[in-house]
């Protein structure tokens, strides 16, 4: 992903927006993510990217996400109409350390 392309597709958060934020905030739990512009808030697709991206962040790592705009995108849409989480979209940042889906991270109020 480029740092200019939306990680939270409700917000339009860039992951630069959400770098920055870590950056300055070093927030503790991923939930805190959502003080950036509500990143995760809206229809809760980018949470595990989200939580990702923390556990990246955490680890003294640069936050990424190693996966297309085109196929994050997509796999969004799918999200959306079914309510479901393509495992492709995940398979790619799991691999790289991500918790799991059910752990702690950015949550509505």
């Amino acid at each position: 992903m480029n740092p200019d392309d939306d990680v939270c597709l409700c917000f339009h958060v860039p992951l630069r927006k959400i770098r920055a934020y870590l950056a300055r905030e070093n927030p503790p739990v991923a939930s805190l993510i959502s003080e950036c512009l509500g990143a995760g808030t809206g229809c809760m697709w980018c949470v595990p990217f989200l939580k990702h991206l923390h556990a990246q962040h955490q680890k003294g790592q640069s936050p990424d996400l190693k996966i297309s705009p085109e196929e994050y995108m997509n796999a969004r849409s799918s999200y959306r109409e079914t309510g479901e989480r393509a495992q492709d979209a995940l398979r790619e940042t799991q691999s790289q350390d991500m918790p799991a889906e059910g752990d702690s991270g950015p949550q509505t109020s």
